[in-house]
């Protein structure tokens, strides 16, 4: 493990972090995730997980900022208290569940999710990632990946396929896509913060380091929101899915290399 003081360290965080506010700011789906991944490299998962985990706070804030007003009212009624919820359940079960586990369950859905895009659909339609009218909403549904969404954001910061899996094929302009997932998000990263304290991930070392790293915060946010309210509806979805797929695969074969060896 590196020291927080290493520049190879810093080679890992800031590209992190960049790609963490470019997701906030709702460019290129849930290209975020990389980033305790990438971070990784150099240090513990948990303890990157603590470092970033403010930063992704006020990025949160940016990000209601910018789009304030925009977002679907009817996606956050489903999923928002199903995703506390699971917040709640994954503090709970914190020391019972394999991390690795639940990564590998993330990474197997983001690759079904992409593989079911080049499924023949029976009849002629709208694609989500044309921007087109999508898939109602569905109670049900919306409930049950909330939940995933908020238990997986608790366990290992990827929230975000479970939350895809909901919303995109509602087929929402981008930028309300990325209002909503602001909210979705900045809601649990809060309601986060109070297990991640008790569970002793706020040392003042990673307070530190992530105080270094907070000046990326809102330039990185920023920047996302800047390309999606200049990108075409059928780009904008076509990078979702290249970035689930990406995600897909590290998280698989991270996950089994932890697994099995």
């Amino acid at each position: 493990m590196l020291p927080l003081s290493d520049p190879l360290f810093y080679a890992a965080a800031v590209p992190a972090v960049v790609l963490a506010g470019l997701s906030k700011g709702g460019f290129g789906g849930s290209i975020g995730m990389l980033a305790v991944p990438l971070m990784a490299l150099v240090i513990p998962p948990v303890q990157a997980a603590g470092i970033l985990l403010p930063i992704l706070v006020v990025m949160d804030v940016v990000g209601l900022l910018a789009y304030r007003g925009v977002y679907d009212r009817r996606a956050l009624v489903l999923l928002l208290p199903a995703g506390i919820a699971g917040v709640g359940v994954g503090w709970a079960t914190a020391s019972l569940v394999n991390d690795a586990q639940v990564t590998l369950l993330v990474g197997v859905l983001c690759l079904v999710f992409v593989a079911e895009r080049f499924v023949p659909k029976r009849a002629a339609g709208p694609d989500a990632d044309a921007g087109g009218q999508g898939r109602g909403h569905r109670p049900l549904a919306g409930a049950f990946w909330g939940a995933m969404s908020g238990f997986t954001s608790f366990v290992s910061h990827t929230g975000g396929p479970p939350f895809q899996l909901y919303m995109v094929p509602l087929s929402l302009a981008p930028a309300l896509f990325a209002g909503t997932a602001v909210i979705f998000f900045a809601a649990i990263n809060a309601v986060k913060l109070v297990p991640y304290f008790f569970l002793g991930q706020f040392d003042a070392r990673n307070l530190a380091t992530a105080a270094v790293l907070l000046p990326l915060a809102p330039l990185s946010t920023l920047a996302g929101v800047w390309l999606v309210k200049r990108i075409e509806p059928r780009l904008f979805y076509a990078l979702v899915y290249v970035a689930m797929a990406v995600i897909g695969v590290k998280l698989v074969h991270d996950s089994a290399r932890q697994l099995f060896g």
